[in-house]
């Protein structure tokens, strides 16, 4: 409950929330919340933890062995639900990772992912590369496919949920060589 609460707060302020108003929306008090975690940077750990595993769970590689385009739309809208959800806590792992090596470690792992899925959706594609060429391929992906990407795109250019992942699958469909005939 303090993980949930402290999420929705992030969700609808992207500031910290305080331990009192994480109580508040938990229910509990705060001395609840202290019990449970020795301070507000192991709450932010956990939160992220329990992100990551449920980012996890509701978003399955699927159509991996798809054509070309049903794998770039299965990508794109997977990846959106994630940026729309996660966006909150991303703001926020991001302005406190200085403040602690487990957080900086979190932000690694989440953008390891994003890249393992973008190999995993797009491998035959990367075959194709050089070793050098591939990495620069999964760098520019990865940075097309960043969660502030998403933001920008939902927030600064008004871009439906749609227009955007149309964006990404035109991005990511420019940026991969051409799928090999038979593939």
């Amino acid at each position: 409950m303090i993980i949930e609460a402290f999420l929705a707060l992030l969700r609808d302020d992207p500031q910290m929330p305080t331990a009192v108003q994480i109580a508040e929306r938990a229910g509990y008090s705060v001395r609840s919340i202290f019990e449970r975690f020795p301070d507000l940077n192991a709450l932010r750990v956990a939160a992220t933890d329990y992100s990551l595993a449920q980012a996890a769970a509701l978003a399955p590689a699927r159509h991996v062995d798809g054509d070309r385009a049903t794998r770039l739309r299965s990508h794109v809208i997977t990846r959106a639900h994630t940026c729309e959800r996660g966006i909150a806590l991303w703001r926020v792992l991001l302005a406190s990772q200085d403040e602690s090596e487990e957080l900086r470690a979190r932000v690694r792992v989440a953008r390891q992912r994003t890249v393992d899925r973008i190999e995993l959706m797009y491998k035959v594609e990367l075959s194709m590369l050089s070793e050098l060429h591939r990495k620069e391929i999964l760098i520019a992906l990865e940075a097309v496919t960043d969660m502030e990407s998403w933001a920008r795109m939902r927030e600064l250019y008004g871009l439906s949920f749609e227009e955007a992942c149309a964006v990404w699958i035109s991005a990511i469909d420019r940026l991969l060589l051409p799928t090999p005939a038979g593939a």
